[in-house]
């Protein structure tokens, strides 16, 4: 077929879903690709990445193993020293020490840099994939893809919008949480500005480190300080895709694209059932919410139903909630937020995918619609391989730590390893117990969970090939 062709029919269909044509010119003509995206393989995606981490987590631990670093004298082990530094580099919050007594200023602020390196790092990475799926395929497919995605601009302009919008949100955060210090618990201003800065990047980012022995639970009753973290939190896990074309696109919603609709109508629906099952659950246990007005219990439980999606924040405590509401808990953390984000989990994208083919196959339906749009078989089958593994990840993270102590209990142990997978840090209170080789298992589980959706999503997306021949199509027996 002639470009031109190809263009007339991909600029008729642009216009059938309501875009202009001149968003998919550019990609007509060649570009500068400083980056050299065009020479990313499967492999070399995925070794660069984590190439990339592991040298910055043994950055990390060597900077917290410092005597610098820690208030006592002497340097710290090093176990203690990775697990805090994977943690804080795979955004996660789950601590085996308490950050605000154990770590000195230096250490803290080592915390915090490792915590926004990497929340930049996944979340360049993987809008730098998307850009890269949409070059993979042909002139039509292209043009469809960047109406699809609004990817305007080479890679380094993405990326600095990447960084002034984590810039901008951090910054108005920190101003907010700057001025309660300082107005209301009368910190003063250095206090104030540091504590401010340091729980907005924390949030942000979706990692969850507090500078508190208590995390958040001093401030339970307090919406200035509980909403702001909250909306940093949910802000982020958004995903910067889903905040761009927001800032483009917020007053027509017919042009946003299926990854902004399904991530805007699965984000609510989580943060609500989260807050009613919470606040049901737990509204007369003495230990979390039974003691508060009700305003306070509903403004606790929509912040853990926040949380839950995926930062490490904690404003009850966790560890007397009713083993229901842990299990609860676990579909939120295991869930998670938006892509190219700084959430964790598989993905409020992942499981809105399984959600339709469900609808569909239930209907009786062969293509799966979502959301006025026809969803492509390969997604379906990446959503299901991602879904698969991680679920072997954390059944065999389980199994390991219970083989170390039987009598932690499954709910707990579960719990911890979902949470350490899906990089949320809520915990049960067993983590800074548990024994070395448990720990080193949480610590591999925060690596797999924070890269390896993305690398296997990445793999899959490139790796796939036309096949030669078709095998025989045969039907086993479903259910």
């Amino acid at each position: 077929m002639p470009i031109t062709e190809a263009f007339r029919q991909a600029a008729i269909r642009s216009q059938t879903n309501g875009s202009r044509i001149p968003r998919a010119v550019p990609l007509l003509r060649s570009r500068p690709d400083p980056l050299h995206l065009h020479e990313l393989t499967p492999a070399r995606s995925a070794r660069v990445l984590v190439t990339a981490f592991l040298l910055a987590l043994l950055t990390g631990t060597g900077l917290l193993m410092l005597p610098v670093s820690t208030v006592d004298p002497g340097s710290t082990e090093a176990i203690t020293a990775a697990f805090t530094a994977t943690s804080a580099l795979c955004v996660t919050g789950l601590v085996t020490v308490d950050t605000a007594t154990y770590w000195t200023p230096f250490g803290q602020v080592v915390i915090i840099c490792l915590i926004q390196v990497g929340g930049l790092g996944v979340m360049t990475f993987t809008t730098m994939l998307g850009i890269l799926l949409a070059r993979k395929f042909g002139l039509s497919t292209r043009l469809l893809a960047n109406v699809e995605t609004k990817s305007r601009g080479g890679a380094r302009q993405v990326v600095a919008r990447i960084v002034l919008t984590t810039a901008v949100i951090e910054t108005a955060a920190a101003g907010i949480l700057f001025l309660r210090f300082w107005g209301y618990y009368h910190y003063s201003p250095g206090a104030a500005l540091a504590h401010g800065a340091f729980h907005a990047v924390s949030a942000f980012n979706n990692a969850g480190f507090a500078l508190y022995s208590l995390n958040v639970m001093d401030f339970s009753g307090d919406p200035w300080i509980l909403l702001t973290l909250a909306a940093c939190v949910i802000l982020g896990g958004l995903g910067f895709p889903v905040l761009y074309e927001l800032r483009r696109h917020i007053r027509t919603p017919r042009r946003w694209s299926m990854n902004t609709r399904l991530v805007l109508l699965a984000t609510p629906v989580l943060l609500l059932g989260g807050t009613v099952f919470l606040a049901v659950l737990e509204w007369n246990n003495s230990q979390t919410l039974g003691q508060e007005s009700p305003a306070v219990k509903v403004l606790n439980a929509f912040f853990q139903s926040t949380i839950a999606r995926t930062a490490g924040f904690n404003s009850i405590d966790i560890s007397h909630m009713h083993p229901v509401s842990w299990l609860g808990l676990d579909i939120l953390m295991f869930i998670g937020g938006g892509p190219a984000g700084t959430a964790g989990g598989l993905k409020v994208t992942t499981f809105g995918v399984l959600f339709f083919i469900a609808l569909t196959e239930i209907r009786g339906g062969a293509a799966v619609p979502v959301l006025g749009k026809q969803l492509s078989r390969s997604v379906q089958r990446e959503a299901m391989t991602v879904v698969i593994l991680a679920t072997g990840a954390v059944i065999g993270g389980t199994m390991l730590i219970m083989l170390t102590d039987e009598s932690l209990g499954l709910d707990r142990v579960l719990f911890e390893c979902i949470s350490a997978f899906a990089t949320v840090g809520l915990s049960t209170g067993i983590t800074p117990t548990l024994p070395v080789f448990a720990q080193c298992v949480l610590i591999v589980l925060m690596f797999m969970g924070r890269l390896g959706p993305v690398t296997v999503a990445a793999a899959i997306a490139f790796g796939r090939r036309p096949p030669a021949y078709e095998l025989p199509k045969e039907r086993p027996l479903i259910g």
